[in-house]
């Protein structure tokens, strides 16, 4: 069957309907007829956005904040409670957590994650397989992306062991290679494993990038320039990049250029790094979010996402893509366009997935929002909601508000 909507109002302001049918756009006009084989949604007073994507997501620790309260609230403590606890962390467990986390995610309109599987002593592959499982599971459904992520080494047992693990998650069938160097002891040593191991089996590379408000932190320069000096061609992104925010200004343009120039995609995580960054800070407490306009006017590729679930990296995640909007227009200052672009479009590029739009020929993974204008869409104002991938409606959410004696809205 075709999906027919009916009445929709596009992220430019036009009403339309828009068919879809095999996976993609068919057919856009002011007006279509039903045809025999249509299933039609009228959705008049909806607005009809790309679909949004997760670009970097932490499945394997999602819903976990009752289990282990973050007892300082920073990143240390969010490394030690999550450490604490992984040890009891089951398949069974692993898979039904990410599994929930996931149908969270696709009932607010998010048809495609990027997940991290913490890989190191403290899990061995454990998280990679329940991923990969998950992923498998979920093909059809939701499109997931599984990134090895390979931990800081806490002894130079862990640092040799950090390579052979990685290799073997590759053998297992991740599909992208992580790691966080800004946490190693030797941030040039964490670069070069992840790195190397990404060049030498062929896959992208996606790291957490200067994860700290250190302003001497240069680890997302040093990335681009290694991406631009290797001919890395296999799609590389930097997460997080919050000390970008805290740099001089010309320095982080410079950077910003550099990172334009190398096709590096820069994931913003404002929930996350606004909830853990600045806690030293008891006055003027700096916002812990990257500098989102410089990579903007260099042209660099921005993305946005939410970053953790609910876990002792924050308690308030709600697997919603217009909570990193919204933040990124309040925090960031950006435009709510350029807000829903980021979850949108910039992070279907930074995954290396087609950018949806209401054009024939389009890839049909939409979100369609009742709500009375743009602003109200991205905000979350509308809770009514239907999600469409691959050219049907796979979640849809309708919302009913009573009052004492009488319905006050209702859909």
């Amino acid at each position: 069957m075709s999906l027919l909507l009916r009445s929709v109002t596009t992220v430019d302001g036009d009403v339309v309907d828009v068919r879809c049918a095999d996976g993609t756009v068919a057919d856009v006009a002011p007006v279509l007829a039903p045809a025999p084989d249509d299933e039609v949604r009228e959705l008049a007073g909806f607005h009809l956005l790309p679909a949004p994507a997760e670009p970097h997501a932490h499945l394997d620790k999602a819903l976990t904040s009752h289990r282990a309260p973050n007892r300082t609230g920073d990143l240390a403590g969010a490394i030690e409670a999550i450490r604490a606890i992984s040890a009891g962390f089951t398949h069974a467990d692993l898979v039904d957590r990410a599994t929930r986390a996931a149908h969270e995610y696709l009932a607010n309109g998010t048809t495609a994650i990027r997940t991290h599987a913490d890989l190191g002593a403290h899990t061995g592959l454990r998280h990679v397989r329940a991923l990969l499982e998950v992923r498998d599971a979920l093909a059809g459904l939701v499109d997931v992306q599984v990134v090895a992520l390979c931990s800081a080494p806490w002894t130079p047992e862990d640092a040799r062991d950090n390579g052979r693990l990685l290799e073997e998650a590759v053998d297992l069938g991740v599909d992208l290679v992580g790691g966080a160097p800004h946490m190693w002891p030797d941030r040039t040593a964490g670069l070069d494993l992840s790195f190397d191991v990404a060049q030498r089996r062929g896959l992208p590379l996606d790291l957490h990038t200067d994860e700290t408000l250190d302003p001497t932190a240069q680890g997302l320069l040093h990335l681009a320039q290694r991406v631009r000096a290797t001919g890395f061609g296999h799609g590389a992104t930097a997460s997080h990049c919050v000390s970008l925010g805290v740099h001089p200004l010309e320095v982080a343009r410079a950077t910003s250029a550099e990172v334009a120039a190398a096709g590096v995609g820069v994931v913003a995580l404002p929930q996350t790094n606004l909830y853990l960054q600045g806690r030293e800070s008891t006055v003027a407490t700096p916002r812990g979010l990257t500098a989102v306009r410089a990579l903007l006017d260099a042209g660099a590729v921005l993305g946005a996402g939410g970053d953790n679930l609910r876990d002792p990296f924050n308690p308030m995640g709600r697997a919603d893509a217009c909570e990193a909007a919204s933040l990124l227009v309040t925090s960031g200052h950006l435009s709510t366009r350029e807000a829903w672009d980021a979850v949108s479009a910039g992070a279907r590029r930074c995954m290396g997935l087609p950018v949806p739009t209401a054009v024939p020929g389009s890839v049909a993974e939409f979100l369609a929002v009742r709500a009375e204008s743009l602003d109200a869409a991205v905000a979350g104002a509308g809770t009514d909601r239907v999600v469409v991938s691959r050219g049907r409606v796979v979640a849809s959410t309708q919302v009913q508000r009573v009052f004492p004696g009488r319905v006050v809205a209702q859909s």
